[in-house]
């Protein structure tokens, strides 16, 4: 603890000796709450301003809690701390105004973002599912065993034609030339559905 009632009778009025400015300079950064934040540097120019003050001064600046603070915001240091607090509070209330005035158009983002993740994007990926469905759907109407079926079925659509022909032909339905030029068509096509059938079987793998 820094003893208050220091005695400084024996400085002259013209200055205070060094040991004394010392000393005050540790009473004076105490009574400012600054003791630990005081660089030598600082404690130098703090003595050099109390060196030049009267014993009546030093004493007030001792006892006189309000004459020590206008002492110390005095100090250029101090003033420059200030400044520095000042213009950061300054600039984090700008910033605080700022945010607020953003704040509407953020929420208005938000909304746009929340239609397009319910609207947009819900839209697009139906398109996307059905596109998918197609490809699908395209993938096994192309597939190897899928052609082979429905060249069975073409072949068996064809033999069954030829048959119904060949039945018109004995009820007498319809007449011979008649008969020859379209059961020779559809005999051509069935024989020529079931060479592709065949050749699709050889080289489509098991």
């Amino acid at each position: 603890m820094i003893k208050k009632n220091l005695d400084i009778s024996g400085a002259t009025n013209s200055g205070a000796s060094t040991n004394v400015c010392s000393l005050m300079v540790l009473v004076f950064c105490h009574r400012a709450n600054m003791l630990s934040n005081v660089s030598p540097a600082e404690a130098a120019g703090i003595i050099a301003i109390l060196k030049d003050k009267s014993v009546d001064e030093l004493r007030k600046l001792l006892s006189d809690r309000d004459a020590c603070q206008n002492l110390v915001h005095s100090l250029e240091q101090v003033k420059m701390q200030n400044k520095v607090r000042d213009d950061l509070r300054h600039e984090t209330l700008q910033l605080a105004r700022d945010n607020l005035e953003r704040e509407p158009r953020i929420m208005e983002l938000r909304n746009q973002c929340r239609i397009i993740r319910t609207t947009e994007l819900a839209t697009a990926q139906e398109k996307l599912h059905d596109l998918e469905r197609k490809k699908d759907e395209i993938l096994k109407y192309c597939a190897p065993s899928s052609l082979l079926h429905r060249l069975q079925d073409a072949m068996s659509k064809t033999d069954e034609e030829s048959e119904a022909l060949h039945a018109q032909l004995l009820n007498r339905e319809i007449d011979l030339s008649t008969f020859v030029q379209k059961y020779k068509n559809l005999r051509h096509s069935y024989h020529k559905q079931a060479l592709i059938h065949v050749a699709a079987k050889t080289s489509v793998p098991s």
